[in-house]
């Protein structure tokens, strides 16, 4: 008789412990490394979004709806390749790490230790993609990209109020946790890739704040002369 193609709950909640357990065990600068990595990736998506919703202006004003969904709906590929190469992504770690400790299978200081080594790994990633792969290449420097990334820094970093961000960031980071739990769930590659997306999709698409997507968009915007000082 085959396995059942998902895991139970609580076989979800195993597998993200016992990964927690390998990520703490695993060499620092490994970790950093992977972190890089998955900066990287995450701004893959970040860069396809906004390829498609900047280099849609006249669209955007005509129906902006439909625009914040083709963009979300492109964006959750660097998730997914996070997910299938097993690189380090913080906010998938800020779940599983207090799982680990509260379960009694790691000490509490592993959470610091691994989250400010993901935070600067992801963001070194970032800043890199952001530097190399957007700007210095010349992909998005001319408009309608250039104006639409200065603008989309502004309406994130400088238009909310600070509760506002951070209430977007819980949002945000719940359905980041619901791919990477379902994905965990999941048997097979083709599953693991439905059970990531559909969650990316609708945080994209309602406009939450990621903070490692935020690392890559709002330097970008600042690289491109976005004024996101508060006043």
């Amino acid at each position: 008789m085959d396995p059942p193609s998902t895991l139970k709950p609580a076989e979800v909640a195993v597998d993200l412990i016992q990964q927690a357990v390998i990520k703490h065990n695993t060499r620092h600068d490994k970790t950093f490394f992977k972190a890089v990595l998955a900066g990287v990736m995450l701004s893959f998506g970040g860069l396809l979004d906004f390829i498609i919703t900047g280099g849609s202006p006249s669209l955007t004003t005509s129906n902006p709806g439909i625009v914040k969904v083709l963009g979300g709906f492109v964006f959750p590929v660097g998730l997914v390749m996070i997910v299938l190469q097993g690189f380090d992504l913080l906010t998938s770690n800020l779940m599983i790490f207090p799982m680990a400790v509260l379960k009694g299978s790691l000490p509490w200081w592993s959470i610091p230790v691994n989250w400010t080594i993901v935070t600067f790994g992801n963001l070194v990633g970032s800043l890199f993609f952001a530097a190399i792969l957007a700007k210095y290449d010349g992909l998005v420097v001319d408009d309608p990209y250039a104006t639409y990334i200065r603008n989309f820094a502004v309406t994130k970093a400088v238009t909310p109020a600070w509760y506002q961000i951070f209430l977007r960031g819980v949002g945000c980071n719940w359905l980041v946790c619901i791919a990477v739990w379902q994905a965990t769930g999941a048997r097979e590659t083709i599953s693991k890739i439905f059970a990531t997306w559909f969650p990316i999709w609708v945080f994209v698409a309602c406009g939450f704040d990621h903070v490692v997507a935020n690392m890559f968009s709002l330097p970008l915007g600042i690289m491109l002369h976005a004024d996101v000082r508060r006043i």
